[in-house]
């Protein structure tokens, strides 16, 4: 019997996880920019170490009291700003360098669907970030578009990641391909380094 192809080909939550995992080292700063239920943020806590900060974000009360919950159940609560506005205002509450950020798009599992993430605040939210986001660092989106508004969301998000220079930035998307029912997938952009030009107006990376 031929193995299933996820034993090579990573699925769509753990490939974020691993995108994320891979870029940030102890005492770096993250941004969980939907905090949901504070999965995705107690594994920043984790990874960023004592000397690491996140920044957890959600406009829904019942999402905040359960981030808080879950990282005092694992003791990392000391390590998270989590703050209850919505993650347009990123830049009203993080200064730091930041070195990786991440979306859920979509809504609250177990709650009101009504509730999602909205287009204009998701792009301004990376257009804040990208602001912070240190050379190299990512912002990855996990992108779910099966309910009411996501297709608006989707399209309007794609379209404004695929417009960034590519001089500046790399951007990936990772899907299933042949899965129905309009399965999640992930963008993922990495902030490259800035371009100068030498004593001869030649342009030449930073590195």
């Amino acid at each position: 019997m031929r193995p299933a192809l996820t034993r090579h080909l990573t699925d769509i939550v753990p490939f974020a996880h691993a995108l994320l995992q891979h870029v940030l080292q102890p005492g770096d700063v993250a941004i969980d920019a939907t905090a949901g239920n504070g999965y995705d943020t107690l594994l920043l806590a984790q990874w960023v170490g004592d000397g690491g900060r996140i920044y957890a974000f959600d406009v829904q009360a019942q999402a905040i009291e359960a981030t808080r919950e879950r990282l005092q159940a694992h003791g990392l609560a000391d390590r998270v700003s989590v703050i209850h506005a919505g993650h347009e205002t990123v830049m009203q509450h993080v200064t730091q360098p930041v070195q990786a950020a991440v979306f859920n798009l979509g809504y609250l599992p177990r709650s009101d669907k009504q509730i999602t993430t909205q287009a204009d605040s998701t792009i301004a939210a990376l257009q804040g970030i990208w602001q912070l986001l240190r050379p190299h660092g990512v912002i990855v989106l996990v992108v779910y578009h099966g309910h009411a508004g996501g297709k608006q969301e989707r399209s309007a998000v794609e379209d404004y990641v695929c417009g960034l220079d590519p001089a500046a930035v790399r951007v990936v998307r990772y899907a299933l391909a042949n899965v129905p029912n309009d399965p999640p997938y992930v963008l993922a952009l990495e902030k490259l380094e800035p371009f100068r030009s030498d004593s001869s107006g030649r342009t030449s990376d930073m590195q």
